[in-house]
């Protein structure tokens, strides 16, 4: 339990932290012009998001919609970061990283009517102009791949260990290993 704190104790205040910053600089520094950072690469506008990601919106306000939604989804978060294993530490960064930009957006929605403050952007694809996003959305972003990424592993290895019990004619049984304790080598076969 102690790395699960540590991990989320460690990426919650640096998300937060660096999330408010800058939003806060964006506030000041992009009211009334834009500007560019890496040589006009990447284009800071100040914009104020309503909806969700990529500006979904239901509605004209539609913030009450997702304050909810949001508060469900962090409640589904805590759900599987009690259940992440100590030494799942992907899954424990991953859904750091979602619940500390998840809670980031919702301060937002809830301190004012204007919307999620987001500032990066939009950026020039070629074949389209990626939305305008802040450091919160990154968190999520990244936070969901990496969970994604973490589901699949897991897959696997159930995969492997059926397979493996398939060939042994041992029963399928999860992997289970004591607090603390990595889980044995699979056999190989």
């Amino acid at each position: 339990m102690r790395s699960k704190v540590a991990i989320f104790g460690l990426t919650f205040p640096l998300i937060m932290v660096f999330d408010f910053m800058s939003k806060r600089w964006a506030l000041d520094a992009l009211g009334a012009r834009s500007s560019e950072i890496f040589g006009g690469l990447v284009p800071l506008t100040l914009a104020y998001n309503k909806g969700a990601a990529f500006g979904v919106r239901l509605g004209e306000d539609s913030r009450w919609f997702f304050v909810p939604v949001t508060i469900i989804a962090l409640v589904l978060l805590g759900v599987l970061f009690k259940q992440a294993a100590d030494r799942d530490f992907l899954r424990i960064a991953s859904i750091s990283l979602v619940v500390s930009g998840a809670i980031g957006n919702l301060w937002d929605r809830v301190r004012w009517d204007l919307g999620v403050v987001d500032f990066i952007g939009p950026i020039d694809l070629g074949f389209w102009d990626f939305p305008i996003f802040n450091v919160a959305d990154m968190a999520i972003t990244c936070g969901a791949v990496l969970l994604a990424i973490s589901f699949w592993f897991e897959e696997q290895m159930e995969r492997r260990l059926e397979a493996a019990s398939a060939a042994t004619g041992a029963p399928t049984a999860p992997p289970t290993a004591p607090p603390n304790e990595p889980l044995a080598e699979e056999p190989s076969a």
